[in-house]
């Protein structure tokens, strides 16, 4: 069985470059991995925020949260 990974991000670079570096080094046999581009999916921001996200890029697993980096505050994402 695998468990659920939410990676969200804004698009801006250095989510971008998070993206590639850790959501896609995540073991696919332990993890499905759901990338969620804030900028173009603006109604799961919300979700976001009660999952714990603060800034992104950001990956949510097994209910804990993992800042990675920082590009945007969620409040810079809403605008």
């Amino acid at each position: 069985m695998t468990a659920k990974a939410v990676f969200y991000h804004a698009g801006c670079p250095v989510c971008v470059a998070a993206e590639q570096q850790f959501a896609s080094a995540l073991d696919q046999q332990r993890y499905q991995v759901e990338v969620v581009h804030l900028g173009e999916q603006r109604d799961r921001i919300g979700e976001a925020e009660r999952a714990g996200v603060k800034s992104v890029p950001a990956m949510v697993m097994e209910g804990q949260v993992f800042h990675i980096n920082f590009g945007a505050s969620l409040a810079d994402v809403k605008g």
